[in-house]
């Protein structure tokens, strides 16, 4: 399986947390903005890892996956917000800020591995 592959389907299951965790804040804990700005931020990641599939280019493909690191970024933000405003346990946290610092790690080693291939 191909670098770009593990990417896509991290990405994927991860934005399906983001949409479950959003169903949950919305439905159990009556939660509107914060779960709305780690909804559009977590599943952004993923379409932006998608849309580099069909770069035109490996400038633009360095240039989709550093917006899908910036929306990680963000994403882990609302996240840590969520949890020390505890709407969000300890071990929900945990489990999904994981899989954001996976995505982030694995997003920068592309980003580098491409920059490095284009000199």
């Amino acid at each position: 399986m191909k670098k770009s592959d593990v990417l896509r389907d991290k990405s994927k299951a991860f934005a399906l947390r983001i949409i479950n965790l959003y169903k949950y804040l919305c439905e159990q804990k009556s939660e509107y903005v914060l779960s709305k700005q780690v909804l559009r931020s977590g599943t952004s990641i993923g379409a932006n890892i998608s849309e580099g599939g069909y770069a035109q280019s490996k400038s633009d493909f360095v240039s989709k996956l550093t917006i899908a690191l910036k929306e990680t970024a963000e994403t882990e933000y609302w996240l840590e917000l969520l949890h020390e405003s505890e709407y969000i346990d300890n071990s929900s946290f945990q489990s999904i800020s994981t899989d954001c610092s996976e995505l982030l790690i694995l997003l920068t080693s592309s980003i580098k591995t491409t920059k490095s291939n284009l000199k």
